[in-house]
């Protein structure tokens, strides 16, 4: 039987086009060739060395009560969702927990497999329980999403193409070789990685909108929140949106405010199910 060899960028074409899946309510195709329970493996030992680091203070008050609170009954929405609708296989191994850490960083994170962390510091952004689902709503949308899959994959990628220019142009000058490498590496971020970051925020909020929606939060009070943290970072210096992993605000609250007929849909339900 005759061989075929495959090259490096025939092979990553072929991985990429067996490992294409469909993220939940937005529809969109991604690639993810990274194994999904081994991030949530990796994911979940980080999160125990974080909060049992000395320098993490896990606050345990009436906010984190609060934090606990919203997580639990976004999460709850989220996986009756998931479990009715065919996606189970998306959630398989998730092991929700939410904790509020003490720090002065306006931010919030969700790993894969649902171990999220908010930091005290977006408390006076978010301002009420809808504003914190608001953030958590976003952060349970990449887990929930794979986001962390998908980059690790499309990193695999970029970094795979560029070791076959490298080879291609190994008969180059030494300087031609660095002006390539140069090149390409600029391209790979603002052509291919940053882009696919911006998606995953936007596709993000769009199913943060919903998931929120459907814990019985108001997602109308997702765009004053997004104003609010546009507000808080108006003094901070950001880079072009086209070099930048998060969308401009501008864009982010324009699109969020297309989006919210839709996630209105599921606030007016008591089933679950967007209203017609």
């Amino acid at each position: 039987m005759k061989k075929i060899k495959l090259t490096g960028m025939a092979l990553a074409l072929l991985l990429m086009a067996n490992s294409c899946s469909t993220v939940p309510l937005s529809g969109r195709n991604r690639i993810s060739f990274v194994s999904e329970s081994e991030m949530q493996t990796a994911a979940a030992a980080s999160y125990t060395t974080l909060l049992k680091d000395p320098q993490t203070k896990v606050l345990n008050n009436a906010d984190a009560a609060r934090v606990k609170r919203i997580g639990q009954k976004i999460a709850t929405a989220v996986t009756q969702y998931m479990n009715a609708n065919g996606y189970a296989a998306q959630i398989q191994g998730f092991n929700w927990e939410f904790n509020l850490i003490d720090s002065k960083e306006v931010n919030a994170w969700c790993m894969p497999g649902g171990k999220v962390a908010v930091y005290s510091g977006i408390l006076p952004v978010a301002a009420d329980d809808a504003g914190l689902a608001t953030v958590m709503g976003h952060e349970i949308a990449h887990a929930v999403a794979q986001h962390s899959s998908e980059r690790a994959s499309k990193a695999a990628v970029a970094q795979g193409v560029g070791g076959l220019i490298g080879a291609a142009t190994g008969g180059q000058s030494a300087a031609t070789q660095q002006v390539i490498s140069s090149l390409y590496g600029v391209g790979a971020q603002a052509g291919y990685l940053l882009p696919n970051s911006r998606t995953q925020e936007l596709e993000a909020d769009h199913l943060g909108l919903i998931f929120m929606s459907m814990a019985g939060y108001n997602p109308s009070s997702a765009v004053s929140f997004w104003q609010r943290m546009a507000q808080s970072s108006a003094s901070s210096q950001k880079p072009p949106e086209f070099l930048s992993t998060h969308p401009a605000d501008a864009t982010r609250i324009a699109q969020i405010q297309k989006d919210l007929p839709e996630a209105q849909r599921y606030y007016n339900s008591t089933s679950g199910k967007p209203v017609r």
